[in-house]
């Protein structure tokens, strides 16, 4: 996986939920809250059978389908709506 980190992402967590990622990062000897957060990700994401390490590309996880014409909105049900 392509370890160049040019994106951030900010996410607001309760005192409960914070604490159970130092919990995590703690148990693990993580060196930082980061590190914990994307390992917890990908425990996450194969548990969804996601590899997201292998080759998956980024445009595979948008809330948008991208068609002929671009980027359409996807429901649920898999129908591309324009």
């Amino acid at each position: 996986m392509n370890d160049l980190r040019a994106e951030r992402l900010q996410v607001m967590l309760s005192p409960e939920e914070l604490a159970a990622v130092d919990d995590f990062r703690f148990k693990h000897r993580m060196p930082t809250r980061a590190a914990a957060v994307r390992e917890l990700l990908k425990f996450g994401l194969a548990a969804v059978g996601v590899d997201a390490g292998a080759g998956v590309k980024s445009s595979s996880f948008g809330v948008f389908g991208r068609g002929r014409d671009g980027h359409t909105q996807v429901d649920p049900e898999g129908d591309n709506e324009n």
